[in-house]
């Protein structure tokens, strides 16, 4: 027994000692960045200039097949979409295979085959991959290109644009780009209606022959297939792909603005506000300040931990997350920091972010966050590695971006490398503090006046400029409209009765059944409204029959059921529903008020006030309306959820509006409507 007691009192000595050793106050010396070991892709050319790389991998029967064309940025100038249509219509059969036929065999073979305006893709069990190999090369190389195909996928990109229009965070990323690198260079220029109504079939055509070329292309094969089974496939199906000279145009270089400034595009309809604090960057991955940048850009704002979205999100409850990138490559980049805020924030959110990006200039980063940024990259590397479409990506990379050969075996030392001192280097010259754009997308009427009173580090006010949705600039929108003496809340409301049929005509209806359709992510989803002039509504989202979500209010009790779960009204939305379930609740407005006049899509309107959180918006014009607007506190956050109406239509005598908008944040979801009842189709039981 003694034995055994000396030797527990030994070992706790001995441990008690080497705790004793150990400094928990400091961090462990980091130990060297481990050894990489890449495996190089089988390579080969053919004669045509494709150049082709094989990464084998065999842990499942699976190919992929990459193209990429390598071209030379090219401004499509007063065409812009001819890309977008070419790659819409690219991989719909071939000269020699009607369309229906090539996908048929595509889908019976298990296989994907898609197709960008200078790329392609293809997957397929290794079984059938020399098949769906030759497919792809047909698609390629002798696409099918008809005048019908060209319309149909015309038609579809400009209902899209129409949409684009009213999205905000579209409008902001389009218009910031533009902004920052020129509305002329092949990174600036955006899509638009006007833009996509001149492109031609023969345009797209020309582009297909003018810049679908193997000259600058690589095709990767990553999988379950051989060097020499994917050389034979390529000289069989890819050599008698043409070679052409590739245009090539040299761009004036994009240049930063010559002060800090506000660039503000004003969207009526904006329920929250897009920001972007952006500078041109001229940085190559080959560059010596490559590495500090990555490090720089993620403590600023490459993660969740990072100082934007520390400050922003978590300090200061502002948003639900901001982030920072900073571009690298052979052509121009910029740096951004963006995120989306609530309008009352959205000066304050402004000044936090610009108090952020100069605080990573002229402050050292602290010895944490240098050591945690450096570990998450060497994380995500060594995770990346396991895939075998790592080691093809990054020998595409050392070839497009001319990088020395051993770039990414001496990738994490020179991550492990980076310093402090490095950090802040790179931030002073690439986060240009006195040369931002600070890109404002959102409602004026409450946000200007707040992004007009940010003052600079001098204390001098930031300029404001002002940009319509295309980027062009224009005038200070004038929220000061002077409204008549004569006009009230009861005339505006009056207006508009009698705009869609007149007092008597909607006092008539009892009962209305309103069916809308809409798309969402390529999934058909079906509205369904009732309402009854006794206050009793529902609504219900459908998809393929069933019901996604459905809101009943019988006169005096509500409920959502949304998931299986069933949410019961608060007394504040027994209240409110009481007067707005009915069809026409502008009839029986007690207590509306006049707020003043807004624009909304281009159009000046009344804004009438039904309480607190709920408006109306009215065209001065035609008395119609246009949008309505509530607000919704969740968990504590301010939601506003807006809807918009359009093309009104006559039926039964009234008029109602046949598009309705629901937009709930940034994005809208577009309903058509497709049938209206009037005093049928709704009954009691409805209301269960």
């Amino acid at each position: 027994m003694k034995k055994y007691i000396i030797s527990l009192c030994l070992c706790f000595f001995i441990a008690t000692i080497v705790t004793a050793q150990i400094d928990r106050s400091k961090r462990p010396v980091p130990g060297p960045a481990p050894t990489i070991n890449l495996s190089e892709p089988q390579i080969f050319n053919l004669d045509n200039g494709l150049k082709v790389m094989v990464v084998r991998n065999t842990k499942l029967p699976r190919v992929r097949i990459q193209m990429l064309i390598d071209n030379p940025l090219y401004a499509a100038g007063d065409k812009v979409g001819v890309e977008s249509l070419l790659a819409a219509m690219l991989g719909n059969g071939t000269t020699s295979i009607p369309k229906d036929k090539f996908n048929e065999e595509i889908d019976f073979l298990g296989a994907s085959v898609n197709f960008g305006s200078q790329s392609a893709f293809a997957s397929s069990l290794s079984k059938y991959f020399s098949r769906v190999f030759e497919l792809m090369a047909d698609a390629a190389i002798n696409p099918l290109l008809t005048e019908e195909e060209f319309q149909k996928e015309k038609d579809k990109l400009l209902e899209s644009l129409k949409n684009n229009k009213t999205d905000v965070s579209t409008v902001s990323r389009q218009v910031a780009t533009a902004l920052v690198y020129g509305k002329t260079h092949p990174k600036g220029e955006f899509v638009t209606e006007e833009s996509v109504r001149r492109i031609t079939f023969q345009d797209v055509k020309n582009y297909y022959d003018n810049f679908f070329s193997p000259a600058n292309a690589y095709l990767i094969v990553i999988g379950d297939a051989n060097t020499s089974e994917v050389q034979s496939l390529a000289n069989l199906h890819f050599s008698k792909w043409t070679r052409k000279t590739v245009p090539r145009v040299d761009y004036s270089a994009p240049k930063d603005v010559q002060f800090t400034q506000i660039n503000f595009i004003d969207m009526p309809n904006a329920v929250q506000s897009e920001i972007v604090v952006e500078n041109v960057v001229n940085l190559k991955m080959s560059d010596t300040d490559y590495y500090a940048v990555l490090i720089a850009n993620r403590i600023l704002g490459g993660d969740f931990n990072s100082l934007l979205n520390m400050n922003l999100r978590e300090a200061k409850g502002y948003t639900y997350g901001a982030r920072s990138s900073t571009g690298a490559g052979k052509d121009v980049t910029r740096f951004s920091a963006s995120t989306s805020v609530r309008n009352a924030v959205t000066d304050s959110s402004v000044v936090e972010m610009l108090k952020e990006i100069r605080f990573i200039r002229d402050h050292k980063v602290t010895p944490e966050q240098l050591h945690n940024a450096k570990a998450k990259y060497t994380g995500d590397f060594v995770l990346a590695l396991e895939r075998p479409e790592t080691v093809a990506n990054y020998a595409l990379n050392i070839e497009t971006q001319k990088l020395p050969k051993d770039f990414y075996e001496n990738y994490l030392r020179k991550i492990n490398a980076v310093t402090e001192a490095d950090v802040q280097r790179v931030a002073k010259k690439y986060y240009l503090a006195d040369n931002l754009r600070i890109v404002v997308t959102g409602k004026g009427s409450e946000i200007l006046e707040g992004l007009k009173n940010i003052k600079n580090t001098d204390g001098k006010l930031i300029p404001v400029f002002y940009f319509d949705i295309y980027g062009n600039p224009t005038k200070e929108p004038n929220y000061n409209i002077e409204i008549d003496a004569s006009i009230t809340a009861e005339t505006v409301l009056n207006n508009y009765i009698n705009a869609i049929g007149g007092k008597s005509k909607l006092e008539g209806v009892n009962t209305l059944f309103t069916s809308a359709n809409a798309e969402m992510q390529g999934m058909q989803l079906r509205m369904e409204l009732k309402s009854t002039n006794s206050n009793k509504n529902s609504l219900a989202i459908l998809m393929g029959g069933m019901a996604m979500q459905k809101t009943i209010f019988n006169g005096q009790t509500g409920y959502t059921m949304a998931q299986g779960q069933k949410i019961d009204f608060t007394a504040e939305q027994v209240e409110s529903s009481k007067t707005s379930a009915v069809p026409f609740p502008e009839l029986n407005a007690k207590g509306a008020t006049l707020k003043g006049v807004e624009n909304v899509n281009g159009v000046n309107a009344y804004v009438i006030a039904f309480t607190d959180k709920s408006f109306g918006y009215y065209d001065m014009q035609t008395g119609l309306k246009l949008k309505t607007e509530t607000i919704q506190e969740i968990n504590g956050t301010e939601m506003r959820t807006a809807i918009n109406y359009g093309e009104y239509k006559e039926v039964g005598g009234i008029k109602f509006p046949h598009t309705i908008g629901v937009a709930a944040g940034p994005q809208e979801l577009k309903f058509e409507v497709a049938d209206i009842k009037i005093n049928e189709g709704v009954t009691e039981e409805d209301f269960n």
